[in-house]
């Protein structure tokens, strides 16, 4: 790879520019800069400009955008590179599996330099910041290092509007109220502009825990790659350069699955949500109960009977589209009868089980029950957990 031109140079460096899968190209360099583009074109001229200022001579960076446009940005940003004193790669995503932090972990995964900057590209983060996010992670030896909004001279002016402000402050608590221990040196969870070593992305290669959805990468890195070490660099968010933003009322709504879905990605969480919603399932059932009863003058045991299943139910669509929504290998029929068939299970076992309890073991029936009801539970949350969402 070729190192950066010095600005005394009256002529720029040849310029290798690569489309589609021809990104490795910048294997030898020692930071390469991930910027993931949607309909971005407008922006790419200065964005580069500032890059190139930004990179001191004699470093070597390189760029690669992961583009998942609709327009011609990648046409712009061919344009452009021809001109720059640094290397610039893009790869074209046919198909934008996962959203923006998608097109961010493809393009880490498709790097393999000691650093690498995941910026956006609309300007709002300074390219003007890439030198001291390197050196302070060189400094401090820190394997994340975040550029930040709300230490001492940061500053979220950029995000404009005060539903913005307030939208950013909300999910900055509440990521940091789900993960205290992950999120306890961090100040800006939220942040798209930081610089993480090799190592980080290589743990979290092997063990494939990165799962992306959205477009708030960073707290899936902190959350599941756990790097050793994280520091933070005070910044000024600007005001997009260019172009719309794709903060959404539904990327909202993805970022809240997604901490839904971080925050139980252990089996004792998800443990104690299953039992959550089961136990939400009494409302429903009490309300169908009574309704049976009272306004149809059914028999009670056929009225519970029917009232159970409109609980299993609720159960059901709750577990099926919210708490494990990304973990589907079965048909949504198959994952229906066989919870069906679970929860119906866990009925017929627990009677002859309390029995069994308090004639044999001597337990009182308050205790035999709630005993019953603990291992019937357990045993039908590893059939959910590991077998029909496995």
């Amino acid at each position: 790879m070729t190192a950066s031109a010095s600005p005394s140079e009256s002529q720029p460096k040849p310029v290798s520019f690569h489309l589609e899968n021809s990104v490795d190209a910048a294997e030898d360099h020692r930071v390469t800069i991930v910027i993931p583009t949607f309909n971005e074109a407008a922006n790419i001229p200065e964005l580069l400009s500032r890059l190139s200022a930004a990179v001191p001579p004699g470093q070597e960076f390189s760029v690669l955008f992961v583009d998942d446009s609709t327009d011609d940005t990648r046409e712009a940003i061919e344009k452009e590179a021809g001109r720059l004193p640094i290397e610039v790669c893009v790869h074209h995503r046919a198909d934008p599996v996962g959203g923006l932090g998608g097109a961010v972990m493809e393009g880490i995964a498709r790097s393999v330099s000691r650093w690498i900057v995941v910026m956006d590209a609309d300007l709002q983060h300074p390219p003007t910041l890439l030198p001291e996010l390197i050196a302070k992670g060189e400094e401090t030896g820190a394997e994340l290092v975040i550029a930040s909004r709300y230490i001492g001279g940061g500053d979220h002016s950029g995000l404009g509007t005060r539903y913005r402000v307030l939208v950013s402050g909300f999910s900055t608590s509440v990521a940091k109220a789900l993960f205290p221990k992950a999120l306890r040196d961090v100040t800006d969870p939220m942040s798209g502009y930081f610089a993480i070593s090799r190592d980080v992305v290589s743990r979290a290669q092997e063990t494939g825990a990165v799962r992306p959805l959205g477009y708030k990468i960073l707290l899936e890195l902190i959350v599941r790659s756990r790097p050793r070490s994280v520091t933070e660099v005070a910044y000024d968010f600007g005001v997009r350069y260019a172009g719309e933003s794709k903060s959404t009322v539904r990327e909202g709504l993805r970022f809240l699955r997604h901490l839904l879905r971080l925050r139980t990605s252990g089996m004792p969480t998800r443990a104690l949500a299953v039992g959550a919603i089961g136990l939400s399932g009494f409302l429903p059932n009490i309300a169908v109960l009574w309704a049976l009863t009272h306004r149809t003058g059914l028999h009670y045991a056929a009225a519970e009977v029917i009232a159970n299943q409109v609980g299993v139910l609720w159960n059901f669509v709750l577990i099926d589209r919210v708490l494990y929504r990304g973990r589907k290998h079965m048909g949504p029929r198959a994952r229906l009868l066989s919870f069906i068939a679970l929860a119906n299970a866990d009925l017929v076992a627990r009677i002859p089980l309390m029995l069994l309890l308090v004639s044999g073991l001597g337990l009182t029936p308050l205790l035999a029950t709630a005993t019953a009801m603990t291992l019937v539970f357990v045993l039908r949350f590893l059939c959910v957990d590991r077998f029909l969402y496995r």
